[in-house]
């Protein structure tokens, strides 16, 4: 026998279905959530920032870093989204966890960073691990929010359609909002202010206490009272890590710059622009090292910078033009010839020269040049600045001295460039002389005749010539002093061109009324000359500011 359907009244329904808990609005959730998706899209950033920084700052080559964190960290962002889809059924425990692993593995990832170059000398795979795990949890996010969100909307009634595409409007809007706090932030405040470790775990602070601070309140209905428990136990375990880490941070920098650079380390400060350390005892020769690159050695710069500045040097020199030299070597080098009237440094961080200044071992070693009243030192970017240069002086340099750090340096590169030759023929005599330091010529050869390639594009004739003789296990000059790669002691030589204006190479000499250098000759520079052409293969197409050439 069938039984006839009874229809029961909608009222009837509600009277009878169970009674739900309470729940906020979802205008009350909306505005709480969307100011924490701004807050944690800040600090994700100032992660994102942090590794690229400071993996330029250890390994080098900064375009190559930024591309290796910002894909691997997008590519694993894809992954943590998908993987978030498990945590639905959860969704307010599994953001509480995901945010606070986020401060955790973002705060600590600086400290995780610079201890893997410090103590085992190799760093990459360390910044691709932390882009990875924070790519994962930056990308678990959104889905979780967003399941939290539409969840809360539908408890209280929400009804309209296209309330989804809303919300994900809400979500997104705050996040990309957030990520440009937090990408101006880093370099105007935290960095200034902080510092790279430390500023890396206040952010990880932050990030615990809005992640946390909005499962444990606003989602609170949603929680057991074992997972309220497990999460308030969870966040105050981080942020005891971060607050120790934050403690412990001066002396762990410290042990990290010891094993960096050794147990002498006397000078360490942090400029606008670098991080510059002065190591060596009280008697002996100091070594300098900007962001990590070992600038001078005093055990052997003379032969560096005597190469790079006696030979240009031959002929008129009553104005003379550094671009770079803020250690003062090449300046010191220049005022031993008579007849010099005008020295003119350019360069851009006036932290080095007030340095080179005033430390003891470096202004000894300087014979304290920039004390000289022909001396005049003007803090700008050399490739701006002579951009304007043309215009402003009247008379032409006889010699231009280009000591700048290596060409595969991501950072000087457009120093190298077929524009900023093109800037520098502007302001050199019709006799002038320029010397340009190339990098080494047995190492990287590529480089160093790309950089010849480039000076002839630009209108100059050359001649190649190197300097050897450096102290074994020291990248004295401006090379970097790879640690990371374990290659070895490192080049062995410096390599140099001397370019003058026209197609007629200029002699490679030196003048016949300058005081003799300790580390060069009439044969030596011929010796020097030969040993480079050798290395000459066929001629590399010339390097531009839109297509960079350098590196091997």
């Amino acid at each position: 026998m069938i039984e006839p359907t009874l229809t029961v009244p909608p009222e009837e329904r509600a009277r009878r279905a169970p009674a739900r808990r309470p729940v906020r609005p979802r205008e009350a959730v909306r505005f709480p959530v969307l100011a924490v998706v701004f807050v944690c899209a800040a600090c994700g950033l100032v992660y994102e920032l942090e590794l690229v920084a400071l993996s330029s700052y250890l390994i080098g080559d900064s375009v190559t870093q930024a591309s290796v964190v910002l894909s691997v960290m997008v590519f694993a962002m894809g992954v943590g989204s998908l993987l978030a889809k498990r945590l639905r059924c959860r969704a307010a425990v599994g953001f509480g966890l995901v945010e606070a692993a986020l401060a955790l593995v973002g705060g600590c990832s600086a400290m995780g960073l610079y201890a893997a170059f410090a103590w085992l000398g190799e760093s990459r795979y360390v910044v691709v691990a932390f882009s990875l795990a924070i790519g994962v949890l930056i990308g678990a996010e959104i889905p979780l929010l967003m399941s939290l969100m539409q969840r809360t909307g539908r408890k209280a009634g929400a009804g309209d359609p296209d309330d989804a595409a809303g919300t994900v409007a809400d979500l997104f809007a705050a996040d990309y909002v957030g990520a440009l706090v937090g990408g101006l932030a880093f370099p105007f405040l935290l960095l200034p202010w902080l510092g790279q470790l430390t500023g890396a775990l206040v952010t990880g602070a932050v990030n615990a206490v809005a992640g946390g601070g909005l499962v444990l309140w606003v989602f609170r209905r949603d929680l057991t009272a074992r997972s309220r428990a497990l999460l308030l136990a969870v966040n105050l375990g981080v942020l005891a890590v971060l607050a120790t880490a934050t403690v412990l941070v001066d002396d762990f920098e410290q042990a990290a710059r010891r094993a960096v650079y050794g147990e002498d380390v006397r000078v360490a400060v942090h400029t606008d622009l670098q991080e510059v350390v002065v190591t060596g005892g009280p008697e002996g020769p100091p070594d300098l090292f900007l962001d990590g690159r070992l600038r001078v050695s005093g055990r052997d710069e003379y032969r560096y910078h005597e190469a790079l500045v006696h030979p240009a040097m031959n002929g008129p020199h009553a104005r003379v033009l550094i671009v770079g030299g803020g250690d003062g070597m090449a300046v010191r080098e220049v005022l031993r010839h008579p007849g010099v009237r005008s020295v003119t440094v350019v360069e851009l961080d006036p932290g080095v020269v007030r340095l080179a200044r005033t430390d003891p071992a470096l202004a000894r070693l300087n014979a304290r040049a920039f004390l000289d009243p022909r001396v005049r030192v003007v803090h700008e970017d050399a490739f701006h600045w002579l951009r304007g240069a043309a215009d402003r002086v009247r008379e032409r340099y006889d010699v231009v001295l280009s000591d700048l750090p290596d060409p595969g340096i991501t950072s000087s590169t457009k120093l190298y460039s077929e524009e900023f030759y093109g800037l520098v023929a502007r302001v050199l005599g019709p006799s002038g002389r320029f010397a340009v330091h190339a990098g080494s010529v047995t190492d990287r050869p590529r480089t160093y005749w790309t950089v010849d390639a480039t000076l002839r594009a630009a209108g100059f004739a050359t001649r190649p010539y190197s300097a050897s003789g450096r102290t074994p296990g020291f990248a004295a000059g401006p090379d970097r002093a790879d640690r990371s790669a374990g290659t070895g002691p490192g080049p062995c030589d410096w390599g140099f061109l001397l370019a003058v204006p026209g197609d007629r190479p200029p002699v490679l000499g030196l003048a016949p009324d300058a005081p003799r250098p300790r580390s060069l000759g009439a044969d030596a520079l011929a010796v020097a000359a030969a040993r480079a052409e050798r290395t000459r293969g066929a001629a590399p197409p010339s390097s531009t500011l839109v297509h960079p050439r350098y590196g091997d």
